[in-house]
């Protein structure tokens, strides 16, 4: 029997907004983290997961107001943005000034591991951005700069080394059993990359506008072995737009649905949903399915689909 469809609606994602050790620090504390598919990297006791199952990646998403910004971090497996809102810049290097590269509606950047990230919302309005994160676990968790660490104890945030944190402002503090976090020392901060805006734009970012092109006749690969960005994370993302969607057969993956543009009619086994911006399908393994645009204009999805590949370090990292 063919396991239908899981639908998370973008209009019920429920926040998080203590799921990380910045969570109290100025310019950092009104963001808001989503888990849809799997636990995520969340380091929060009460964050919300809608759907537990992972596929070999998990699905996620940050929501800020402007001038919001998520701090310098890293993981040791791929994170990927992609743009549902807003305009959003991200940057890089042991103190953020190594590079940077903005970002808008349905621009995708795979991220590199081996260094230190973060990004921020310069639009107008609040933005949210959606997140591909590889593993099942999502690499473990996150890897923060040394001084965001020592910014969030400073306003009574403290990560435990089980990847908890412990918020004194509530009263807690860390359990006699439980060390706190340790930070990264010198010599592994040493080997961390500081790539130019060279060596990271456009090897690790696609732009909406050309994919749209690309997209035409068929469904453009956008990261995997044959994509615009080579990587092999342990998952491969497709963009569809209205002209190159249609009969899907059987596949042996798990696939995830996530529109950035129009409006989608999913039918799978005879039943219609519909899908649009910002809301997530989850589909089973050997599931046919029929993707159209629902009514005319602009359209465009990514599609998520998990492969053999182990999730680990990017392949800039691996070669």
């Amino acid at each position: 029997m063919i396991k239908p469809v899981q639908i998370v609606k973008y209009a019920e994602l429920v926040p998080c907004r203590t799921a990380f050790i910045d969570a109290h620090t100025p310019g950092s504390d009104q963001k808001e983290n989503f888990t849809i598919i799997g636990g995520g990297v969340s380091e929060a006791y009460d964050q919300h997961v809608h759907i537990t199952d992972t596929p070999g990646f998990n699905i996620g998403a940050a929501g800020q107001p402007p001038k919001c910004r998520n701090s310098l971090h890293t993981h040791r497996t791929a994170e990927v943005f992609f743009v549902l809102s807003g305009r959003w810049r991200f940057f890089w290097g042991r103190w953020g000034n190594t590079g940077e590269v903005v970002l808008e509606p349905g621009d995708i950047f795979n991220i590199p591991t081996g260094m230190f990230r973060g990004f921020e919302n310069i639009g107008s309005d609040y933005g949210m951005i959606m997140a591909i994160l590889g593993g099942d676990d999502a690499g473990g968790g996150v890897i923060w700069a040394p001084q965001v660490i020592e910014d969030a104890n400073a306003h009574g945030l403290v990560l435990g080394e089980n990847g908890k944190l412990y918020d004194s402002k509530k009263g807690e503090s860390l359990p006699d059993n439980i060390a706190p976090m340790p930070v990264m020392t010198d010599e592994h901060l040493s080997l961390l990359a500081e790539p130019s805006v060279e060596e990271v734009v456009p090897r690790w970012v696609a732009r909406y506008l050309d994919l749209r092109a690309l997209s035409r006749d068929k469904p453009a690969c956008v990261i995997g072995e044959q994509g615009l960005i080579f990587d092999k994370p342990g998952f491969e993302v497709d963009f569809l737009s209205a002209t190159s969607a249609g009969p899907v057969s059987a596949q042996p993956h798990y696939t995830v649905l996530m529109p950035v543009q129009g409006h989608w009619l999913l039918n799978q086994n005879g039943q219609d949903s519909h899908l649009g911006p910002g809301d997530t399908a989850f589909l089973q393994p050997d599931t046919p399915y029929q993707l159209a645009p629902a009514m005319s204009g602009e359209a465009a999805l990514y599609r998520i689909k998990n492969t053999n590949d182990p999730a680990g370090p990017s392949w800039w990292e691996r070669s």
